[in-house]
C-alpha cells in the first residue's frame, strides 16, 4: 500500500481533530467505525494500548486562525497543476487558502466552509497533510481517525455537497494525481448531498475495472449514520499487515 497523504476537503461547514497512530506491536483488537455522537473534545485522546502518535492536530488556537501550516498545507484552484479539471470529480467549487474557507473556531475545531457569492460562484478548502511519511510497519498496525460533524444540510438545498476524509497515495503529489487508482487511496469518509450517510472506500489498480473495480472502488457502499449531520462522530481506519491478506476494516 502506498504511504498516504490525508487529506480533508469539503463544501459546507465541518469541524474536525485527527490522530494517526502506528503499531509495531501485533494486537488482537480490532477497529471498526463507530457512531458515539458528541463533541469534539480540544483534546488528542490517549491511544490504545501498543499503539503510538505519529501525527495528531487538535485544532487549539485563536477563532480566525489558520491551520498549522508546518502540518498542513492547501490544494487549491480547480485541480492539481497538470492534473485533471475539477479534481477529475466534476467539483465547481474554487479551492482557496482563505481563513474565510478553512479556520479555527478557538473550542479546539476545524471549520472548513464554503461560500457563495452573489454571482453564484463558490469557493471552499482542501487541506491535505505535508508529510508523506504515514505507513503500517511490516507485521504492525495503523489506524487513522478523525472526530467529524457532517454538513448540516438536507434536501434540495444540500444536492452537490461532498465533504471528505481520505488518504492518497505520496506518489500522486509529484504526478499531480495522474497515476490515479494505481497510486492508491482509502475513503475513511465521504458523505454526499446531506443524505445522512457515509461511504468508506479502497481505490487500487487500473481503470476501469481492475482488481478494486474501479471507478466504483472496494468498500462498504451507502451506510446510514444518523445523526451525524448533528453531531461528532468517530471516523475510524485500521490497516493491518499482521495478517495475511493484509486487511482494512473501517
Amino acid at each position: 500500500m502506498p504511504i498516504p497523504l490525508i487529506h480533508l476537503f469539503t463544501r459546507q461547514r465541518r469541524s474536525t481533530r485527527i490522530a494517526v497512530l502506528g503499531a509495531v506491536a501485533v494486537l488482537t483488537t480490532t477497529v471498526a467505525l463507530t457512531s458515539a455522537p458528541g463533541t469534539a473534545t480540544a483534546a488528542v485522546p490517549a491511544p490504545p494500548a501498543g499503539y503510538h502518535v505519529v501525527f495528531s492536530d487538535d485544532f487549539n488556537g485563536a477563532s480566525g486562525a489558520g491551520v498549522d501550516t508546518s502540518k498542513w498545507q492547501f490544494a487549491t484552484g480547480h485541480g492539481y497543476p497538470g492534473g485533471a479539471a475539477n479534481w477529475g470529480t466534476g467539483e465547481v467549487e474554487n479551492m482557496t487558502s482563505s481563513t474565510a474557507n478553512a479556520h479555527l473556531n478557538g473550542a479546539g475545531q476545524l471549520a472548513i466552509k464554503p461560500i457563495r457569492d452573489g454571482a453564484g460562484n463558490w469557493t471552499s478548502a482542501r487541506i491535505e497533510t505535508r508529510s508523506t511519511s504515514f505507513a503500517a510497519p511490516a507485521g504492525g498496525k495503523m489506524v487513522v481517525e478523525a472526530s467529524i460533524q457532517q454538513p448540516n444540510v438536507s434536501g434540495a438545498g444540500a444536492a452537490g455537497y461532498w465533504p471528505a476524509f481520505w488518504m492518497l497515495g505520496a506518489a500522486a503529489r509529484p504526478a499531480a494525481a495522474t497515476n490515479w487508482p494505481g497510486v492508491g487511496e482509502i475513503d475513511v469518509m465521504e458523505d454526499i448531498n446531506g443524505r445522512s450517510s457515509e461511504f468508506a472506500t479502497l481505490h487500487c489498480g487500473v481503470a476501469p475495472g481492475g482488481p478494486c473495480n474501479e471507478f466504483s472502488g472496494l468498500g462498504s457502499g451507502e451506510k446510514g449514520c444518523g445523526g451525524c449531520q448533528t453531531g461528532y462522530h468517530k471516523y475510524t481506519m485500521l490497516y493491518d499487515r499482521s495478517v495475511s491478506p493484509e486487511r482494512l476494516a473501517w
